[in-house]
């Protein structure tokens, strides 16, 4: 859904596509932009060298010598040309009354080279004397799935994508884009914005708070141009929907990387935690953390309270899984006296424990009725608020890889709950060993909604950071 009216609106919900300066033998941005024509809308070229020409409509794809001759009205653009070229092709766009575009190009202020920083000036005056929407330079672009604009061939088109996200960095774009992907989040729309010359952060965030389409926004972001209108903007985001911002230049020598990266000036870090606590922001520090906690908040119930129930495989994992969530902040009370009293009515104690957490293995023995049963028990025990889960690779992939109706069997179990359950559900299967086999059945974790982390520490902090902004 577009957001009628916004400044924004046609170039992220673009009809028309162009990309300029595209070059072979790759043709890199044509290919990964031909999902364009697959959703119903226009891909043109236009490349004035004749021996790039050929190439390009061999591919299927029209190409124009001049940007005044491409028919129709242009939404977005895309322009991969030399840093010298660059303001006139910019000049030729806004003649054009094109809406926006994103200049791949670099060599700009972050070289802080004379000719990048008077380059970069020239295009600054240009744009918003013309009001275009100018993103970047030295940026990847845009990547809206729905559309079939993309800045990565391996990125996902789906219509029904519920993150965006934001990135300074267009490596961090590009890996966010197929990382996510991999772990079953899928984006509304996605901006690799780089030195953010005239759109800056703020004007992305806003369409992405108004967009209906969008319901957790991310972001990486190095520095800000306006302190007080990106303020402004995070606090009436924030209180739409789950913001994630994972900071560049956290660090003295992280702030310094970020001024031959993006020219950017990051903002003391003190006064950058006051200003995300202030905003009810949920703060991470990596891509990992940052997919983590949009995977919880995508597939799990919002959490109330900071219990939780521990189901390990084995003694040495419910130390090991207890350890790591009490470190995150996270409470493993005692049950209830009447879950005690159900357990005890079929636990095995001999080499298991069904105290907080619980060391089940050797009770469960891969019968899912009785791992059913135990989740029954915690579900409706008042102590509790939330229940995580260790699968074992290194005891269960070997039964599930025989009889892989015994994986589907665990999968319906833990489903069954969360379809019935109000508590927040982790479950947490280290690859161990069988990495190439945990990575064939992620799909069925995805497929069915479960939030599953690599690591206890993972699942730990993703539930804690959701935790926090939901009660907050």
């Amino acid at each position: 859904m577009s957001v009628p009216g916004h400044r924004l609106d046609r170039m992220f919900n673009p009809k028309t596509v162009v990309v300029i300066g595209d070059k072979g033998p790759g043709y890199q941005w044509l290919n990964n932009n031909k999902g364009v024509v697959e959703k119903g809308g226009n891909l043109y070229s236009v490349q004035v060298d004749p021996n790039q020409i050929e190439g390009i409509e061999k591919m299927g794809v029209k190409n124009f010598t001049s940007l005044a001759d491409v028919p129709g009205e242009i939404d977005y653009a895309l322009v991969a040309v030399p840093r010298q070229v660059a303001p006139l092709v910019l000049k030729d766009l806004i003649a054009k009354n094109a809406h926006g575009a994103a200049f791949f190009t670099s060599g700009f202020a972050e070289t802080r080279e004379e000719l990048g920083i008077r380059l970069q000036d020239q295009m600054v005056t240009m744009a918003r004397a013309a009001n275009f929407n100018l993103v970047g330079p030295n940026c990847m672009g845009l990547y809206l799935p729905k559309a079939g604009v993309r800045f990565n061939g391996d990125a996902a088109l789906v219509d029904d994508g519920k993150v965006g996200f934001l990135s300074q960095s267009g490596t961090h774009g590009i890996m966010f884009s197929l990382v996510s992907k991999a772990n079953g989040v899928f984006l509304s729309r996605c901006a690799s914005f780089g030195n953010a010359v005239v759109l800056d952060v703020s004007d992305l965030l806003e369409y992405l708070a108004l967009d209906d389409e969008t319901e957790v926004i991310g972001m990486y972001v190095e520095g800000v141009r306006d302190g007080r209108k990106f303020f402004q903007t995070l606090r009436m985001a924030c209180e739409r929907k789950p913001v994630i911002v994972w900071k560049g230049g956290q660090t003295e020598a992280g702030a310094r990387a970020t001024m031959s990266h993006t020219a950017s000036l990051a903002a003391p870090q003190a006064i950058w935690d006051a200003m995300m606590r202030q905003c009810g922001a949920i703060t991470t520090n990596n891509l990992d953390e940052t997919i983590d906690v949009m995977k919880l908040i995508i597939n799990s119930r919002r959490p109330v309270g900071p219990r939780m129930a521990l189901l390990a495989q084995t003694g040495g994992q419910s130390v090991s899984i207890t350890d790591a969530f009490a470190k995150a902040g996270l409470v493993v009370p005692r049950f209830s006296d009447q879950s005690y009293a159900d357990l005890g009515e079929f636990f095995n104690v001999i080499g298991g424990s069904y105290q907080n957490p619980l060391d089940m293995a050797g009770t469960v023995a891969g019968k899912m009725d009785t791992l059913d049963r135990i989740l029954r028990i915690v579900d409706a025990d008042p102590n509790i608020d939330n229940v995580a889960v260790e699968l074992s690779a290194m005891f269960a992939a070997r039964s599930w890889r025989r009889d892989p109706k015994a994986l589907d069997a665990t999968l319906d179990t833990l489903q069954n709950y969360q379809q019935r359950s109000q508590k927040p559900l982790i479950v947490i299967l280290h690859p161990a060993h069988e990495g190439e086999y945990i990575a064939s059945i992620a799909e069925k974790f995805i497929e069915r909604h479960i939030p599953v982390f690599p690591s206890f520490e993972r699942a730990a902090g993703a539930m804690a950071r959701y935790l926090a902004y939901a009660t907050n």
